[in-house]
């Protein structure tokens, strides 16, 4: 049976973004690996990754051989440092599925790269990444950057079940 999981952020090749975020990396080749493994640790083949942006900062040829290295089929929203690149680039260096947009998934979660304006009258809840480190104190918002989920796809089930957890408590 297969999975979703959501993930966002790995900056594949950024070697500032170590720095920049204090990422637990001795280089950019230690990141990578370190990325790569803890990808497939957690996604099987059969398993489904929404990657919501900034994926990499190598040639066409490198983030090829990176995304043929991940586990599970790869669905890619793009990031502001993914934008420089057409949506047929991304999918032909192994993305399964490539939005320019955010989606609505599952009916109720929008997945994007950058937050969303929700207001607490929007009955939403946005997944997103782009801030990293940073949280917003609001509930409808959940942050997969890396960063944030240990550095490994997130399962989305995971997150249903916290809404689910916080609706039983109204009651």
């Amino acid at each position: 049976m297969s999975r979703v999981f959501v993930y966002s952020d790995p900056h594949f090749g950024h070697k500032n973004i170590i720095g920049y975020e204090n990422r637990p990396f001795r280089d950019i080749q230690d990141m990578d690996e370190s990325l790569i493994q803890r990808w497939n640790n957690k996604v099987k083949k059969e398993d489904r990754v929404f990657v919501l942006g900034d994926v990499s900062f190598y040639s066409k040829e490198k983030t090829a051989e990176i995304i043929s290295r991940l586990n599970g089929r790869k669905s890619l929203i793009l990031g502001n440092h993914d934008r420089g690149r057409s949506v047929k680039w991304w999918r032909e260096v192994g993305f399964d599925d490539v939005y320019e947009f955010p989606i609505c998934y599952r009916g109720f979660f929008w997945l994007s790269h950058e937050p969303m304006y929700l207001n607490a009258n929007v009955p939403y809840v946005n997944i997103h990444g782009h801030i990293h480190g940073q949280l917003y104190q609001s509930e409808q918002f959940v942050n997969v950057s890396v960063e944030v989920i240990g550095y490994e796809p997130i399962l989305f089930d995971d997150i249903i079940a916290r809404f689910s957890k916080e609706g039983e408590q109204g009651e």
